[in-house]
């Protein structure tokens, strides 16, 4: 049995029965996926040695451009083009998620930084506050024990 599932756990894949085979799913969103191959085995065939191979692809990776380029009657250099030019714009998406996720993470660090200065300021003011409370009182003590003038 095999099932693929996302985060939130909604089932985009599930099979049963089944011996060997490709099987694929897709999926618009970025997000983790867990695959489950479950494989039940009668009692009188256990110790039966199972392989499983397990092959990931994402983006353009899954396009079969041989496929697209019989459909659209293209010439092997016009697949390879087309190849290119879909990996060119993976390339530009990709980088430009990183550069959201840059921003994202610089304005992180902003409100980080000024979170702690503004916390060292005011641990700063009650370690001033402490430190002259407990001059007065020592100051007053000291006085009341007739140790100092």
């Amino acid at each position: 049995m095999l099932k693929a599932r996302d985060t939130k756990g909604h089932i985009l894949s599930q099979k049963e029965h089944i011996t060997k085979g490709k099987f694929s799913f897709m999926s618009e969103v970025y997000d983790a996926y867990e695959i489950c191959f479950i494989s039940k085995v009668p009692p009188h065939q256990r110790g039966i040695s199972q392989e499983v191979s397990l092959v990931t692809k994402k983006g353009v990776e899954t396009k079969s451009y041989e496929g697209i380029g019989e459909a659209s009657k293209l010439k092997p250099l016009e697949v390879d083009l087309k190849r290119l030019e879909d990996l060119s714009d993976s390339i530009v998406r990709d980088f430009a998620l990183m550069r959201k996720r840059e921003e994202e993470m610089r304005d992180t660090n902003e409100k980080t930084n000024s979170r702690v200065l503004f916390f060292s300021i005011f641990s700063m003011c009650c370690l001033l506050g402490l430190a002259t409370w407990q001059v007065l009182y020592l100051r007053r003590y000291f006085k009341a024990k007739k140790l100092i003038e």
